[in-house]
This record gives structure tokens, C-alpha cells and sequence, in this order.
């Protein structure tokens, strides 16, 4: 049992493929597996896969599995000399095709992008390393000036700002992974590249009820059409890279504080991601800025942060999330982290689910009690209690390993796998068995639980019971 509510997302990569330092990651802190599809073969993923639900086997700790899409990736064109040099004010054209550059011509080989341009429109090479702004485009070239300059390396990534692309957000590629990953019975997919609820349609039409869908909010445009995406998806996920590099940098903080108040509102798992430790895929510690990013996005109310290269290609991956755990809890023993909760009002649905879970705080904080313990055949219940964020540990308990699995992304919630009780006295037992042996609790100690009668229906919680551990 961790000594936290917010999770810890790990990205699988070299650094961290082998079984061996996965067991070690996930004893450290780590709560769910990032598989990320814009590298790596499928049998390394179908390894780790394997590897990830021998840990839960044995351990029989619940664990969520996330395949990351890579999603379109724009780049530019090869160039004679290997690389051109963009020098300040000088105009250069853009024309698509699939012919080398040279000094003064870009080739591009996306001709959505190419019909897209239009006067203004801003493009960023190399992680906005270096940026143009269109200034005229007749379908067949177009005329860029040269805001920030610098060499430009052939195939360099493009993020385009200020336009809506149109292209989906699935590749032939991703369906091919999508596919895979479905097969491997991942928990999510995480859809990149989002512009539009209609990207998120798209998917579900694809994946079904299969595997949750968590929306990665990277595109400005996304998030002008925030509420609508969020309310498709399962979760989401504060892509910061390339948020970043499409918005203004004061504008990223301001976001991601956004899309968790809204996930939290609509009772729905949220990730901040990109660059938490970054300096650790090298160095052995953090900045002390990096610690206090991670602890901002804690503060905020985050069910998740996540590490990337730093688990994947980093020198010190258990390292890097020992010490994330250390912050996380260092945050929520500091009696603000739960005053912050207590001032946000969250919106009601008139449903006998929203009344259980958004009574529970109340009842936890006045009498104490220890554990909620919520039965749940889909986990949304035991979501709603979540969102509500209670000062004591979340029990989910479930018959079915995959609802289990998924609910290991959700703030505070310690899953377990358990067959429903056979009456109302069965249950009160098994209550305190679980709450004794599993979650630490003594005989005596208050808990509430949730749970739908009958038992085994999905959909009919109408029970919060306020007992005595025996």
C-alpha cells in the first residue's frame, strides 16, 4: 500500500524493459506502465506487457497499462548539404514534395499542411528551436520570413500554430498499433495529436469499451475545444512538450491548472506530463524547480504525474521515481494540499452515485474514518468518490480485473480484485477481513462503504453504510 493518493505514471524503455527493473520500479512507487508506441517494436511491447502482469500476479497489486500513440509526426524534408541555415528576416520558400531542400527552399512532404498555410501562419522546426511566419501561399509555394533563426537539420519535426490541421488524429500507423495494444488488453489508449471531440469519436468507434481513451491535450486547438473532448474521453493528459512549443510559455501553467480542474470536476483521471525530473535521465537528483513542478501539479490536484525518458533511457529510473514519491508525499502531508480541496465546489448530477460519493467527504472528515471501501463492477463509482477527493484511502473493490487495473490511474484509490458478497452481512465481514488484511486497519476504526443492491448489477449504487471495523 503506498503512503500517497497521486499515482505515478513510468515510461518503459531501454533503460527499463527488462523484467527485473520493472519489479524494481514498481516496488519503488510506480502505479502504472507508459507503453510508448513512437518507439520500440511490438514483441518489446508485448514483453513488457507480459513482464507488467507478472508483477500483479505475484504481488497481486492492480496495474494500469497505457499505449501512447504516436500520432502524425510533420517533418520537414531532406536537404542537399544534410541542413540549410534560416537567417533572421530573410525569406524563404516552403513547397511540399519529396525532392532534397537547398538554401532558401524547404521541402515539405505533407501536402495537408501545405493546403493549410495561409498568411500568418506560424511554424516552429526542431521543437520550436527555430520559427516562420507565412507570408503567402498560392497552393504551390509558399513565402515564409525568418523570425528565429538557426541551422535547420533535415527531417526536423514541425508543430504549426494557430491552425487546425486537416488530418486525424489516427495514422494508418496507430490503427496498426492501436490494434496490437487492444489485443494486449491495455488499459488505455492515449490518443495524440487531438484537435477535436470528432478526433476522440473516431477512436471510440475503433476501440469500444475495450480499453479507456485518455485525450492528450498538446494542441492549442484542443484546447478551445476543451469541454466538448473531455466529456468523450476517459481521461486525459497535459502534454506539456508540445503544448509548449504551440503556445506561449506563460500560457502553459495556466492551461494545465484548466484541464485538471476540469478532469477533477467531471470525475475523470488527469496526467501532467513532460520534463517532472527532467535533468535525471543524466544527473542523479533533481532542481530543486523540478521538485517544486512536481509538487505544483500535487497541489493542483493531479491524479498522476509522469515520467518519460527519465524511465526510459535514463542513467537513474528507480532513482527518479523514489524521489517522485518522496515529493508527492512531502505535498500531501502539508495541511494546505487538503484545505485547496475543501474551497473548489464541484458540480452535481441529480443520480443516487453523485449523492453517495459527494456525501462521503463530509462523513470521512467528521468522523474520521479511515477508508472508504466502494464495490463497483465499471469504477465509476469508486471515480466519483475519488474526484471528491477524501481524506482517507479508497478502496475499490471489484470482481473484475480490468476495472481494477484502470482504476490504478485514480487519485487515492487502491484497487482490489474481489468477488461481490453474497448478502449484506457477507459483505460487512468482508469488509473488515479486507480493511485488517489489506489495507492496515484496526479493529474498531470507523469506514464508510458504497455499494449497489443487488449486489453484481452494474449501475446501481444506493448504499453508503457507516461501520466499525470488527
Amino acid at each position: 500500500m503506498r503512503n500517497r493518493y497521486a499515482k505515478i505514471l513510468a515510461t518503459i524503455g531501454p533503460a527499463s524493459r527488462a523484467p527485473d527493473t520493472l519489479r524494481l520500479l514498481h516496488d519503488v512507487g510506480v502505479d502504472a506502465f507508459r507503453l510508448n508506441f513512437s518507439h520500440g517494436s511490438h514483441e518489446d511491447h508485448a514483453e513488457s506487457v507480459k513482464a507488467i502482469r507478472a508483477i500483479e500476479k505475484d504481488t497481486g497489486t492492480p496495474i494500469c497499462i497505457v499505449a501512447d500513440m504516436q500520432g502524425p509526426k510533420l517533418r520537414c524534408g531532406t536537404f542537399e548539404d544534410g541542413n540549410i541555415e534560416l537567417q533572421y528576416g530573410e525569406t524563404v520558400e516552403i513547397r511540399q514534395g519529396r525532392e532534397p531542400g537547398r538554401a532558401g527552399l524547404i521541402i515539405m512532404p505533407h501536402p495537408e499542411l501545405m493546403n493549410a498555410m495561409v498568411e500568418g501562419t506560424i511554424l516552429k522546426f526542431d521543437d520550436g528551436k527555430l520559427q516562420v511566419t507565412v507570408l503567402s501561399n498560392d497552393g504551390t509555394a509558399a513565402k515564409a520570413r525568418v523570425d528565429v533563426p538557426g541551422m535547420l537539420s533535415e527531417r526536423k519535426g514541425i508543430n504549426v500554430v494557430n491552425t487546425v490541421l486537416p488530418m486525424s488524429a489516427m495514422t494508418d500507423k496507430d490503427r496498426v498499433d492501436m490494434a496490437f495494444a487492444l489485443s494486449q488488453e491495455v488499459d488505455y489508449i492515449a490518443l495524440s495529436f487531438v484537435q477535436s471531440s470528432q478526433d476522440v469519436r473516431d477512436a471510440r468507434a475503433i476501440i469500444g469499451d475495450q480499453a479507456g481513451i485518455i485525450v492528450k491535450i498538446e494542441k492549442p486547438s484542443a484546447v478551445e475545444d476543451l469541454d466538448s473532448i473531455l466529456i468523450m474521453a476517459d481521461a486525459a493528459m497535459v502534454a506539456r512538450g508540445d503544448l509548449g512549443v504551440e503556445l506561449p510559455l506563460e500560457d502553459v501553467p495556466i492551461v494545465q491548472r484548466r484541464i485538471i480542474r476540469k478532469c477533477r470536476a467531471l470525475g475523470k483521471p488527469v496526467i501532467v506530463a513532460t520534463h517532472m525530473l527532467e535533468s535525471m535521465i543524466d544527473a542523479p537528483t533533481p532542481t530543486r524547480a523540478e521538485a517544486s513542478d512536481v509538487a505544483t501539479a500535487i497541489y493542483q490536484g493531479a491524479d498522476s504525474v509522469m515520467l518519460s525518458a527519465e524511465t526510459a533511457v535514463g542513467r537513474h529510473p528507480a532513482t527518479a521515481v523514489a524521489i517522485m514519491d518522496r515529493i508527492i508525499g512531502a505535498a500531501e502531508r502539508d495541511p494546505i494540499y487538503w484545505e485547496y480541496f475543501e474551497s473548489v465546489q464541484l458540480p452535481y448530477e441529480a443520480t443516487a452515485e453523485d449523492a453517495i460519493s459527494g456525501a462521503v467527504r463530509g462523513i470521512a472528515t467528521k468522523l474520521n474514518a479511515k477508508a472508504v471501501l466502494g464495490y463497483t463492477m465499471t469504477g465509476s463509482t469508486v471515480q466519483r468518490i475519488s474526484r471528491e477527493r477524501p481524506p482517507c484511502r479508497i478502496v475499490g473493490l471489484t470482481p473484475k480485473m480490468r476495472t481494477a487495473s484502470r482504476l490504478a490511474l485514480s487519485w487515492g484509490v487502491m484497487p482490489i480484485v474481489t468477488t461481490d458478497p453474497a448478502d449484506f452481512d457477507d459483505m460487512m465481514q468482508r469488509v473488515s477481513d479486507i480493511a485488517k488484511d489489506h489495507v492496515g486497519l484496526e479493529t474498531g476504526d470507523t469506514v464508510l462503504i458504497s455499494a449497489g443492491l443487488p449486489f453484481g448489477v452494474p449501475g446501481t449504487t444506493n448504499t453508503l453504510n457507516i461501520s466499525k471495523v470488527k
